[in-house]
């Protein structure tokens, strides 16, 4: 399977502008025939914005449906993070647009980080699976994926592909250097990360989006840069596959 991630500034809060920047981003990944292409957390409207909440999208919101008509004219799916306004809350959120066009799946962040984001969403409180060209796929955001046990969780139901929208900022390089991988080759499935690059009001962005195959391989990884990936994913060799799931011992 072919995936696709974009890597690039935040938006700002320019919702239009960054509906444009996912349509371009999909007509690329689409002509490469990408299954499905990530973009970075709370891409709408910018991960560190003032006014989330007055910006949170709800379910059908025109920004949404502008994007599910871009995906199904590009033929590729979208894993897209955004400011989710439901329940009479704000959640971190990560919509899943079939390629299609139609709405696939809707993912909570469960880590919430920090007390800024403590404060300002409310946490999820399940995870979500789907079929992608017949693979198992599941969401994580962020934080997320730095949790072993959320990645056993989704390995023990069979997921094989993790999609991630992050906002991973200074100073935690050690996430996309070593964390990703990590988790991908411990638990025998690959991840795509897709990450910010430059600046957003206080934070600084590291970049370093990627996608990782099941048996921990780095198949594509940006710079600090602007960036779209595309990379095939490896069929999983039994052989090489970790255990550890299997093998674990609670005592």
């Amino acid at each position: 399977m072919r995936l696709a991630l974009w890597q690039g500034p935040s938006p700002q809060g320019d919702i239009a502008a960054a509906v444009a920047t996912i349509t371009q981003a999909l007509s690329a990944a689409g002509a490469m025939r990408a299954a499905a292409l990530v973009v970075p957390e709370v891409y709408l409207p910018g991960y560190n914005q003032p006014d989330i909440a007055n910006k949170a999208l709800p379910e059908g919101a025109a920004p949404l449906l502008a994007l599910a008509g871009a995906a199904k004219s590009a033929g590729c799916a979208l894993i897209l993070g955004y400011a989710e306004a439901a329940q009479g809350s704000v959640f971190n959120a990560a919509l899943v647009i079939g390629a299609d066009g139609a709405r696939v799946a809707n993912y909570r962040k469960i880590q919430l980080y920090g007390p800024r984001e403590k404060a300002m969403y409310q946490a999820g409180d399940a995870y979500v699976t789907f079929d992608l060209q017949g693979q198992k796929a599941a969401v994580l955001i962020c934080y997320d994926v730095e949790f072993a046990p959320h990645i056993k969780a989704l390995a023990d139901q069979g997921v094989t592909v993790i999609l991630v929208p992050t906002a991973n900022m200074m100073p935690f390089t050690y996430v996309v250097d070593y964390t990703v991988a990590a988790m991908a080759s411990s638990h025998g499935l690959s991840i795509v990360y897709a990450n910010y690059s430059g600046a957003e009001g206080d934070l600084a962005y590291v970049g370093g989006s990627q996608i990782v195959g099941p048996h921990g391989e780095v198949l594509a990884q940006a710079g600090m840069g602007p960036a779209l990936l595309i990379a095939d994913l490896p069929a999983r060799d039994p052989a090489r596959l970790s255990t550890q799931s299997a093998d674990l011992r609670l005592i």
